[in-house]
């Protein structure tokens, strides 16, 4: 059901893509939008990982210097068959995780020292097969191209400001002026969608690579508590990486609205706690 929603909803932003820069920039413009946010994020895609560790100071920890979260990180890579990736921490109080890579063969776990200090062993696995299931499914990859409509179509919007809109826009200059605020905003409300609707499939995907669904819905009470009140400078630093990390680390958002990058950790909860009920009903 995840996948299905996921791509409903990148019909959805291609579809405004493409009704929105008809009408706005006609064929070539929409064309030339959506080859320079395409251009932009290909280069994000393939360099996202370098970039974002760098921004989080993410020191890299081997067997040696980290023995017992490279061990839960090779064990829980192996329930998800995927090669064992990259361990990264970041020094930060804030009990964060997020994973990066473009592919499993290129993947990257960080987690934080606030993290690791509060987390049991079985909580630890959890947030650790969370992050797994966004590598093995590739969801960089389908952020990316979400990223990529999304800015085309904030490009067109500019195209309309700078040009007047095209002449196939039915309602003239009021209409353009109304796409050039309303179709960014049409754009990051699905975008945001997509991030929840990978959120809850990584939720359920990890649950099902740690063996136990309690084990992460443990975890994310721990997270729901404590990252809104313990500060991450970095993420306030750099908030277009927010969505990567497993809870929100800046902290103001509690509710499943619309702008969300992260479903509530109640509603989280209670998912994972439907699933542990299932698998004991059997």
């Amino acid at each position: 059901m995840g996948y299905a929603r996921t791509a409903l909803l990148l019909a959805a932003m291609t579809a405004l893509f493409v009704g929105i820069g008809y009408m706005l920039g006609g064929e070539t413009g929409m064309i030339i939008a959506f080859l320079f946010a395409a251009g932009m994020n290909l280069f994000a895609y393939w360099n996202s990982d370098k970039m974002v560790l760098r921004m989080y100071n993410a020191r890299e920890v081997t067997a040696e210097s980290a023995p017992e979260l490279v061990e839960v990180v090779r064990f829980m890579a192996h329930n998800a068959g995927i090669p064992m990736p990259r361990v990264y921490v970041v020094e930060t109080d804030q009990p964060n995780a997020f994973a990066t890579g473009r592919n499993p063969e290129h993947g990257a776990v960080a987690v934080t020292t606030g993290l690791v200090n509060m987390m049991t062993r079985e909580e630890l696995a959890g947030v650790v097969g969370h992050e797994l299931s966004h590598i093995k499914h590739r969801d960089t990859l389908t952020m990316t191209i979400t990223a990529t409509i999304a800015g085309a179509i904030g490009m067109l919007a500019n195209f309309a400001l700078f040009f007047g809109g095209g002449r196939r826009n039915p309602l003239g200059l009021v209409g353009s002026l109304m796409l050039m605020i309303l179709a960014p905003l049409a754009a990051m409300m699905v975008q945001m969608a997509i991030s929840r609707t990978r959120e809850y499939e990584a939720d359920r995907a990890g649950a099902e690579v740690c063996g136990r669904p309690l084990w992460l819905a443990s975890a994310l009470k721990k997270l729901g508590e404590a990252s809104g009140r313990i500060p991450n400078a970095a993420a306030e630093r750099n908030p277009a990486t927010a969505h990567l990390f497993i809870a929100n680390p800046l902290g103001g958002i509690g509710h499943d609205n619309l702008f969300a990058t992260h479903p509530s950790m109640e509603s989280r909860i209670a998912r994972l706690r439907e699933m542990a009920g299932a698998q004991s009903g059997r």
